[in-house]
């Protein structure tokens, strides 16, 4: 089982807006060395959502090929239209991931029937474990706790990334639907708490700029060393808020660039970050030693 601290990547870009290959090796290379427990292409933070079809499998066969088998790789393969989240669910299994993250089919506004339809339907037609993921906040569409025990039957749905932030409410997940499905967080503030309650990690934002701190702080955390796990946390408190002070990726693609990870290139309809944000992005990274 998957567990720790699992980064959902950032896809570096030129100033162009163009996939900077380069630097999204050098990425998966630096998140390896830095004790990085899982790595997460396509997902949210990764801009999905702006990179067409081929270039989406692309970034996933590229971070495949460099992780070479080292950590896992989850793909985002999530899609409001159930017959594209199978189709890219497929092309991912093809490029040898070890998992597939799945959003809530978002804009369309489904039931909770059509949800545990669509996840199930996914789940059937393609072969390879797969993890939901829950975040109203951006989808407009919440999947009740019950329907995720529903879905926890499905033989290959292996977990949820809960990104609700309502760690009692992903502690009443992790009861109702046992040991042998995986909650992890989706809400970097609140990931400590959901550890140290039977949560298996955090799919994170934070872990792109700190990557050491935020894996020493999962494993403290999931060997049930709170103290040690707090302290750490208290370092990245300002950056798991400062992170979100525009939309995701926006401040972590210009802290990376900060730290002279990456270029600060990003796609329209997202924009770099505001001149009015970046000294408050630049004292969260100081106050965590990272410059």
């Amino acid at each position: 089982m998957i567990s720790g601290s699992i980064v959902a990547l950032v896809t570096p870009m030129t100033s162009a807006g163009d996939v900077d290959w380069r630097a999204l090796d050098d990425l998966v290379e630096w998140h390896i060395a830095e004790g990085t427990s899982g790595i997460v292409a396509m997902g949210t933070t990764g801009e999905s959502a702006t990179l067409d079809v081929d270039e989406h499998c692309a970034v996933i066969k590229r971070v495949v090929d460099q992780v070479r088998g080292r950590i896992p790789v989850i793909a985002g393969t999530g899609a409001n239209c159930t017959r594209e989240a199978i189709e890219l669910t497929r092309a991912a299994r093809d490029l040898r991931v070890d998992a597939c993250l799945l959003v809530t089919p978002y804009y369309n506004k489904p039931t909770q029937e059509g949800l545990y339809l669509h996840f199930k339907a996914v789940a059937e037609a393609v072969a390879v474990p797969q993890i939901l993921y829950n975040v109203p906040g951006r989808t407009c569409c919440d999947m009740r706790n019950e329907t995720v025990e529903r879905l926890a039957g499905v033989a290959n749905i292996i977990g949820i990334k809960d990104a609700t932030g309502d760690v009692a409410r992903g502690i009443e997940l992790i009861q109702r639907c046992g040991g042998d499905f995986a909650v992890y967080s989706g809400d970097d503030a609140t990931a400590l708490d959901l550890m140290l309650g039977g949560g298996r990690g955090d799919i994170s934002v934070t872990a792109n700029v700190a990557p050491k701190l935020m894996a020493q702080m999962c494993a403290a955390a999931l060997a049930g060393d709170a103290a040690t796990a707090r302290a750490l946390n208290e370092r990245l408190l300002p950056l798991h808020e400062k992170l979100f002070v525009e939309a995701n990726p926006i401040p972590a693609k210009w802290a990376l660039s900060e730290l002279g990870k990456i270029e600060n290139g990003i796609r329209l309809p997202l924009t770099p970050l505001s001149e009015t944000f970046r000294p408050v992005v630049r004292e969260a990274l100081r106050f965590a030693g990272l410059c």
